[in-house]
């Protein structure tokens, strides 16, 4: 599940503000006798994200019920209950909501994504990729480039590995410079035996992390270190196996690389 805990708040709860900063106001918007429901609905549902933000999925629940007793067949309510029980692992409570959130709201992209992060973290690939790809389908889905990265790991995982590829370049061309998608993609090219283009991908990677916006993971800093070797560069390779021995000692990664250190 590693690669998608990003879907379950980037999508929705990133964005918001931080629980201590709006709890109390959003509560005196929800009270006002001026209020319309729509508006309630929104801010309960809101409220409970941002208690799950912060690691509070009892009041988180308790919120969205909230929107719920206002409106029962409140869509974007059930997509966070999915949300709210998937971080609890309650797995066939999650599926519920999400399935009913869609149920009610087929046309909502961002449904769809969280449903598919679900699928992808229970190794449902195969249907996992198919949430995803109704995702992406929508050109005006604020969070697309997201949703293309996801299936492009979703895709890569079944093997699909030239729509997989297809699906992280169309996430760089519609959310900017993904550095998830930079590396997988570098990556994939570099198994694939296309030097340049993995080596292009990976410079505008490490341009990302030179300019601090961004930190490496272990997956970078091995395919950094396959690059370096690839074009006999060994001071750079030795320098990519330090940090990843130092800051992920416990990665599938550096068993990697101490099994080709052999």
């Amino acid at each position: 599940m590693n690669g998608f805990r990003f879907v379950v708040f980037s999508l929705l709860v990133s964005s918001l503000y931080a629980c201590t900063h709006v709890q109390t106001d959003d509560q005196k918007y929800v009270n006002k006798n001026t209020v319309s429901s729509e508006a309630a609905l929104e801010a309960y549902t809101r409220l409970g994200l941002q208690y799950l933000r912060g690691g509070d999925t009892s009041n988180a629940k308790s919120s969205v019920q909230r929107a719920l007793d206002i409106k029962q067949d409140y869509a974007p309510a059930y997509n966070a209950l999915g949300l709210i029980f998937q971080v609890e692992a309650e797995k066939v409570l999650a599926e519920e909501y999400y399935q009913k959130a869609i149920s009610l709201d087929n046309e909502s992209a961002m449904f769809h994504n969280n449903y598919g992060a679900f699928l992808f973290s229970e190794r449902r690939y195969e249907e996992a990729c198919k949430q995803l790809e109704i995702a992406t389908a929508d050109p005006f889905y604020s969070s697309r480039g997201q949703a293309f990265e996801n299936l492009g790991r979703c895709l890569n995982r079944i093997g699909r590995t030239a729509e997989a590829i297809t699906a992280f370049e169309r996430s760089l061309k519609t959310g900017g410079r993904r550095p998830q998608a930079l590396v997988e993609l570098a990556q994939m090219y570099l198994e694939a035996n296309q030097i340049a283009n993995a080596e292009g991908y990976y410079k505008e990677f490490s341009g990302l992390v030179d300019d601090k916006r961004v930190n490496h993971s272990a997956k970078s800093l091995w395919v950094g270190i396959l690059i370096a070797r690839m074009n006999n560069d060994v001071s750079t390779a030795a320098t990519y196996a330090l940090l990843l021995k130092n800051l992920y000692p416990a990665s599938e990664e550096y068993k990697s690389y101490k099994e080709s250190a052999r």
